[in-house]
């Protein structure tokens, strides 16, 4: 585009509000139709307090989210359970096909029968917390998923850390265990000195960084990419005043609308793909952990 059109675009949908103020303004419906467009911004993961509001239990709206996803599959999975029966129905019913699939599919399929039963209750935290936080981001009215905010894949990747690192210590002890972890049998000596610093970075640094990032990244990225979208749909087919857009871009909308929805559909792949893989990972890690002297 001519730099001078660009001038008259930014003139246009900035008139009326000096930089700072464009830049203060966030993303919303009331500004969009007020035909003023501004970018999604990180604010939208730090909503202000609800509860408890200058103390240690400060509670936001991604926080309440978090412990509110977390009681209702406490709850339903209690419900299911509480008096199985041996041909299973109803709801007892669905809650045996999600646990059979991370059982047999993860637990199982890494770990073996033996330990994959051992840590399945671990595992089927994770997978169903990560899967139920996840889904926050397309449900209606919450429409965000607490997740791309870093402390739960924090505290889900400490919590796998602190298993696996436990299951090597356990079984070989802290100094065999960490030397079975960082030094690689049958290569020269002398490449120890470069391999056991990147063994050991590799381990013990960044598996729990990359549970916690991969997992953050993945729901932040989406979150705003369906918030461009939507908002990009109400803006093209709402908007009106001063910097409204000319009436020939109005069937964008349109386009705007039907990306959304097909973005949404792919964002539910991707929270599923999330949850497990870090289930699986959090598998691979302990499998590592339990078999540290035999690779």
């Amino acid at each position: 585009m001519h730099p001078g059109a660009c001038e008259i675009v930014r003139a246009r949908s900035c008139r009326g509000f000096s930089a700072a103020e464009q830049r203060k303004r966030p993303l919303s419906v009331m500004n969009l139709a007020a035909g003023t467009f501004s970018p999604p911004s990180l604010k939208d993961f730090f909503p202000p307090a609800l509860l408890f509001e200058g103390t240690p239990f400060e509670l936001d709206r991604l926080m309440l989210i978090r412990i509110v996803v977390a009681t209702l599959l406490a709850l339903f999975f209690a419900m299911a359970l509480r008096n199985p029966q041996v041909v299973p129905r109803g709801v007892q019913n669905v809650a045996e096909v999600f646990l059979d699939f991370v059982r047999i599919h993860i637990a199982e399929e890494i770990l073996g029968k033996t330990q994959g039963r051992r840590f399945f209750p671990l595992i089927a935290t994770i997978f169903f917390l990560v899967l139920g936080l996840n889904l926050t981001g397309v449900i209606p009215f919450l429409n965000i998923s607490s997740n791309a905010r870093i402390g739960m894949p924090i505290v889900l990747a400490a919590l796998a850390y602190i298993v696996f690192n436990y299951v090597g210590i356990s079984k070989y002890g802290f100094f065999r265990y960490v030397k079975a972890s960082i030094v690689v049998p049958g290569v020269p000596k002398a490449l120890h000195i470069l391999l056991i610093p990147i063994e050991f970075v590799s381990t013990f640094v960044l598996r729990p960084f990359t549970l916690t990032v991969r997992l953050m990244v993945a729901m932040l990225a989406g979150h705003i990419m369906l918030v461009l979208f939507f908002s990009a749909t109400w803006w093209f087919f709402t908007a009106t005043g001063p910097g409204a857009p000319e009436l020939w871009l109005r069937p964008f909308g349109l386009a705007s609308l039907i990306g959304g929805v097909a973005f949404t559909f792919f964002e539910l792949l991707v929270m599923f793909l999330q949850a497990y893989i870090f289930a699986m990972l959090t598998c691979v890690y302990i499998d590592l952990a339990l078999h540290a002297e035999e690779h």
